[in-house]
Protein backbone atom coordinates (compact mmCIF):
# COMPACT_ATOMS: atom_id res chain seq x y z
CA UNK A 1 0.00 0.00 0.00
CA UNK A 2 2.80 2.37 0.88
CA UNK A 3 4.54 1.71 -2.44
CA UNK A 4 1.30 2.45 -4.27
CA UNK A 5 0.92 5.77 -2.45
CA UNK A 6 4.53 6.70 -3.24
CA UNK A 7 4.01 5.79 -6.90
CA UNK A 8 0.83 7.88 -7.07
CA UNK A 9 2.58 10.82 -5.42
CA UNK A 10 5.48 10.56 -7.88
CA UNK A 11 2.98 10.44 -10.75
CA UNK A 12 1.22 13.58 -9.50
CA UNK A 13 4.53 15.42 -9.04
CA UNK A 14 5.62 14.39 -12.53
CA UNK A 15 2.31 15.49 -14.04
CA UNK A 16 2.57 18.84 -12.28
CA UNK A 17 6.14 19.35 -13.49
CA UNK A 18 5.15 18.49 -17.06
CA UNK A 19 2.19 20.87 -16.95
CA UNK A 20 4.38 23.65 -15.56
CA UNK A 21 7.00 23.10 -18.28
CA UNK A 22 4.38 22.98 -21.04
CA UNK A 23 2.85 26.27 -19.85
CA UNK A 24 6.13 28.04 -19.02
CA UNK A 25 6.06 31.73 -19.86
CA UNK A 26 7.96 33.31 -22.72
CA UNK A 27 9.46 36.80 -22.43
CA UNK A 28 9.61 38.66 -25.74
CA UNK A 29 11.92 41.68 -26.10
CA UNK A 30 10.63 45.19 -25.37
CA UNK A 31 8.24 46.78 -27.82
CA UNK A 32 4.53 46.83 -28.55
CA UNK A 33 3.62 43.39 -29.92
CA UNK A 34 -0.13 43.81 -30.40
CA UNK A 35 -0.82 47.44 -31.32
CA UNK A 36 -4.50 47.22 -32.29
CA UNK A 37 -7.59 47.26 -30.08
CA UNK A 38 -10.02 44.32 -30.39
CA UNK A 39 -12.51 44.64 -33.24
CA UNK A 40 -16.18 44.33 -32.36
CA UNK A 41 -19.23 44.41 -34.63
CA UNK A 42 -22.42 44.46 -32.56
CA UNK A 43 -25.45 42.45 -33.67
CA UNK A 44 -29.07 43.56 -33.65
CA UNK A 45 -32.14 41.78 -32.33
CA UNK A 46 -31.88 39.00 -34.94
CA UNK A 47 -28.50 37.77 -33.69
CA UNK A 48 -27.74 34.06 -34.16
CA UNK A 49 -28.26 31.73 -31.20
CA UNK A 50 -25.85 28.84 -30.60
CA UNK A 51 -26.22 25.72 -28.48
CA UNK A 52 -23.42 24.04 -26.53
CA UNK A 53 -24.74 21.02 -24.63
CA UNK A 54 -27.41 22.41 -22.26
CA UNK A 55 -26.19 26.02 -22.61
CA UNK A 56 -27.82 28.53 -24.96
CA UNK A 57 -25.39 31.13 -26.27
CA UNK A 58 -26.96 34.35 -27.54
CA UNK A 59 -24.45 36.08 -29.78
CA UNK A 60 -24.01 39.80 -29.08
CA UNK A 61 -21.17 40.76 -31.43
CA UNK A 62 -18.60 39.42 -33.84
CA UNK A 63 -15.23 39.68 -32.06
CA UNK A 64 -11.67 39.65 -33.41
CA UNK A 65 -8.66 39.98 -31.09
CA UNK A 66 -4.88 40.01 -31.45
CA UNK A 67 -3.32 40.39 -28.02
CA UNK A 68 -0.53 39.28 -25.72
CA UNK A 69 -1.32 36.67 -23.08
CA UNK A 70 -0.66 38.30 -19.69
CA UNK A 71 -1.89 35.39 -17.59
CA UNK A 72 -3.89 32.17 -17.97
CA UNK A 73 -6.06 30.21 -15.57
CA UNK A 74 -7.45 26.74 -16.24
CA UNK A 75 -10.63 25.32 -14.71
CA UNK A 76 -11.50 21.63 -14.58
CA UNK A 77 -14.28 21.21 -12.00
CA UNK A 78 -17.98 21.99 -12.22
CA UNK A 79 -20.45 22.86 -14.94
CA UNK A 80 -18.88 26.27 -15.56
CA UNK A 81 -15.53 24.61 -16.29
CA UNK A 82 -17.15 22.34 -18.87
CA UNK A 83 -18.35 25.42 -20.73
CA UNK A 84 -15.37 27.71 -20.02
CA UNK A 85 -12.24 25.64 -19.32
CA UNK A 86 -9.87 28.59 -19.49
CA UNK A 87 -9.63 32.33 -18.83
CA UNK A 88 -7.02 34.47 -20.55
CA UNK A 89 -5.92 37.87 -19.28
CA UNK A 90 -4.94 39.73 -22.45
CA UNK A 91 -3.18 42.99 -23.26
CA UNK A 92 -2.85 45.14 -26.37
CA UNK A 93 -1.22 48.49 -27.14
CA UNK A 94 1.39 49.29 -24.50
CA UNK A 95 -0.01 46.47 -22.37
CA UNK A 96 1.71 44.11 -24.83
CA UNK A 97 5.15 45.70 -24.25
CA UNK A 98 7.57 43.74 -22.04
CA UNK A 99 9.14 47.00 -20.82
CA UNK A 100 5.76 48.12 -19.44
CA UNK A 101 4.73 44.71 -18.12
CA UNK A 102 7.96 44.34 -16.16
CA UNK A 103 6.49 46.92 -13.76
CA UNK A 104 3.04 45.33 -13.40
CA UNK A 105 2.23 42.29 -11.27
CA UNK A 106 -0.58 40.30 -12.90
CA UNK A 107 -2.59 37.45 -11.37
CA UNK A 108 -5.89 35.63 -11.86
CA UNK A 109 -8.22 34.02 -9.34
CA UNK A 110 -11.90 32.97 -9.17
CA UNK A 111 -12.58 34.15 -12.73
CA UNK A 112 -11.10 37.62 -12.09
CA UNK A 113 -7.90 39.28 -13.35
CA UNK A 114 -5.87 41.46 -10.99
CA UNK A 115 -2.95 43.83 -11.50
CA UNK A 116 -0.74 45.71 -9.07
CA UNK A 117 2.04 48.30 -9.47
CA UNK A 118 4.56 50.06 -7.26
CA UNK A 119 4.70 52.96 -9.71
CA UNK A 120 2.57 53.37 -12.81
CA UNK A 121 4.61 52.73 -15.98
CA UNK A 122 1.64 54.01 -17.99
CA UNK A 123 -1.55 55.76 -16.79
CA UNK A 124 -4.01 53.67 -14.76
CA UNK A 125 -6.80 54.21 -17.28
CA UNK A 126 -4.59 52.90 -20.08
CA UNK A 127 -3.96 49.71 -18.11
CA UNK A 128 -7.70 49.33 -17.56
CA UNK A 129 -8.70 49.94 -21.18
CA UNK A 130 -5.81 48.05 -22.83
CA UNK A 131 -6.27 44.76 -21.00
CA UNK A 132 -9.09 42.42 -20.09
CA UNK A 133 -9.93 39.05 -18.62
CA UNK A 134 -11.73 36.91 -21.18
CA UNK A 135 -13.67 33.70 -20.51
CA UNK A 136 -12.90 31.41 -23.45
CA UNK A 137 -15.55 29.00 -24.76
CA UNK A 138 -13.92 26.70 -27.35
CA UNK A 139 -16.15 25.98 -30.35
CA UNK A 140 -14.58 22.56 -30.92
CA UNK A 141 -11.86 20.15 -29.84
CA UNK A 142 -9.23 21.82 -32.05
CA UNK A 143 -9.73 25.23 -30.44
CA UNK A 144 -9.75 23.61 -26.99
CA UNK A 145 -6.40 21.97 -27.75
CA UNK A 146 -4.87 25.28 -28.85
CA UNK A 147 -6.16 27.02 -25.72
CA UNK A 148 -4.73 24.27 -23.50
CA UNK A 149 -1.26 24.84 -24.93
CA UNK A 150 -1.06 28.65 -25.01
CA UNK A 151 1.71 30.23 -22.91
CA UNK A 152 1.97 33.53 -21.05
CA UNK A 153 3.90 36.01 -23.17
CA UNK A 154 2.69 34.69 -26.51
CA UNK A 155 0.70 36.85 -28.90
CA UNK A 156 -2.49 35.15 -30.01
CA UNK A 157 -5.14 35.87 -32.60
CA UNK A 158 -8.69 34.62 -32.29
CA UNK A 159 -12.09 35.18 -33.82
CA UNK A 160 -15.58 34.38 -32.66
CA UNK A 161 -18.50 35.96 -30.83
CA UNK A 162 -19.21 37.78 -27.62
CA UNK A 163 -22.08 35.82 -26.08
CA UNK A 164 -24.53 35.74 -23.20
CA UNK A 165 -24.96 32.25 -21.79
CA UNK A 166 -28.02 30.69 -20.14
CA UNK A 167 -29.33 27.32 -18.97
CA UNK A 168 -32.97 26.16 -18.61
CA UNK A 169 -32.63 26.23 -14.80
CA UNK A 170 -32.31 30.04 -14.86
CA UNK A 171 -28.48 30.25 -14.69
CA UNK A 172 -27.14 33.20 -16.70
CA UNK A 173 -23.74 34.67 -17.54
CA UNK A 174 -23.53 37.96 -19.45
CA UNK A 175 -20.61 39.26 -21.45
CA UNK A 176 -19.12 42.71 -21.24
CA UNK A 177 -19.68 44.70 -24.42
CA UNK A 178 -16.95 47.30 -23.92
CA UNK A 179 -13.26 47.45 -23.05
CA UNK A 180 -13.82 50.49 -20.83
CA UNK A 181 -15.44 48.78 -17.84
CA UNK A 182 -13.76 47.41 -14.71
CA UNK A 183 -14.72 45.14 -11.82
CA UNK A 184 -17.50 42.56 -11.67
CA UNK A 185 -19.21 42.12 -15.03
CA UNK A 186 -16.28 43.57 -16.99
CA UNK A 187 -15.07 40.25 -18.41
CA UNK A 188 -15.79 39.18 -21.96
CA UNK A 189 -17.48 35.83 -22.59
CA UNK A 190 -16.06 34.68 -25.92
CA UNK A 191 -17.20 31.81 -28.11
CA UNK A 192 -13.95 31.07 -29.95
CA UNK A 193 -14.19 29.66 -33.48
CA UNK A 194 -10.56 30.22 -34.56
CA UNK A 195 -7.47 30.48 -32.36
CA UNK A 196 -3.76 30.64 -33.19
CA UNK A 197 -0.46 31.78 -31.75
CA UNK A 198 1.01 34.46 -34.02
CA UNK A 199 4.19 35.31 -32.08
CA UNK A 200 6.07 33.04 -29.64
Amino acid sequence: MRRLLIALLALLVGWGALSHWRHRAVTPPAGVLAPDVPLQEDFGADAPVLQKNDVTLTTRAHFVVTARVLSREDYSWGDDAKLIPEDLALGWGRMSDSAVLANIKITQSDRFYYWRVEQFPIPRREIETSSANMHMIPADAGVKYELEHVRVGQVVHFEGFLVDASRPNGWRWKTSMTRDDVGAGACELVYVEQFAVVKP
